[in-house]
């Protein structure tokens, strides 16, 4: 984690993405960090917004004002809790692609990011666009749901698949519950249950175990018969966690529970924030 944490918060002025923002901001007061507020200019749909404004001088004044009057409301709030900075910053093209380059230009430590999640009627999936860059970033990203607001976060549920990269994972969730005093379940998902998973189970809490300061941690062995991604989602209910970790190399874990990537279904889906761990 380095003493120059740098966190970067896509913003379209949605809904989800100001939720998202009060995240980034909670979070980067505990990490001390640089908060850059993000937004990529799309002109044609400035244009098509206001055709009379050829230039989009009009629309990009008002946008930068807006931008201006959010930084300001998170130095108010956050400043003197121990967020470090927070920036504001306005690019032009696509807007995944513009982030992803972004935030390895600054060598951010996370993105955070809202989405949709699932329309409660309509049973439509929206948020795409969070999905590609959970699936694309080599960063952290934590994902944020709509109607996901923010409070200290009691439980973190942490989705392990006994690989050598849980083990630093581990340590940086740890140090992100010790922040809230969060309880942290290591959980292992299993499609039924074996034996080899009860020893596996088994052998990855005796080597994990002797390496963890931290008390607040239990060790979780669950089967599901049906989706695995949807038995996630549902023990993060039953358990009441407040935020879901997986670890991630783009596939590995996630293939193993889909034919697909398990935090591009599951950034839809939960109701709860995802924090996918990129790096370890």
């Amino acid at each position: 984690m380095g003493a120059n944490f740098t966190i970067l918060c896509p913003i379209d002025f949605s809904e989800c993405a100001l939720n998202a923002l009060e995240y980034a901001a909670k979070v980067g007061e505990k990490y001390k960090a640089k908060l850059i507020i993000f937004h990529v200019l799309n002109k044609k749909d400035y244009q098509n917004l206001s055709p009379l404004d050829l230039g989009g001088i009009v629309q990009k004044e008002f946008l930068e004002q807006k931008l201006r009057n959010l930084q300001e409301a998170v130095l108010i709030e956050s400043l003197p809790k121990g967020l470090k900075s927070c920036e504001v910053v306005i690019l032009e093209g696509a807007i995944v692609q513009a982030t992803l380059d972004f935030s390895k230009k600054i060598n951010a430590n996370l993105i955070v990011v809202g989405t949709e999640g699932m329309n409660d009627f309509k049973k439509q999936v929206v948020g795409s666009r969070s999905s590609k860059m959970v699936m694309q970033s080599d960063l952290d990203i934590l994902v944020v749901p709509r109607k996901a607001f923010f409070k200290r976060p009691r439980k973190l549920v942490y989705a392990s698949n006994y690989v050598e990269e849980d083990k630093g994972a581990i340590k940086k969730v740890i140090q992100f519950a010790a922040f809230f005093d969060s309880e942290i379940d290591i959980v292992h998902v299993s499609s039924r249950s074996r034996l080899i998973d009860k020893a596996l189970h088994k052998t990855m809490v005796e080597e994990i175990k002797p390496a963890i300061s931290y008390e607040l941690v239990n060790y979780v062995l669950k089967s599901f018969r049906d989706d695995l991604a949807l038995g996630l989602e549902n023990y993060l209910q039953l358990a009441k966690g407040d935020i879901l970790v997986t670890v991630s190399k783009k596939k590995d874990f996630f293939d193993q529970l889909f034919s697909k990537n398990l935090s591009r279904k599951m950034s839809y889906f939960i109701t709860k924030p995802l924090w996918v761990i990129k790096s370890y």
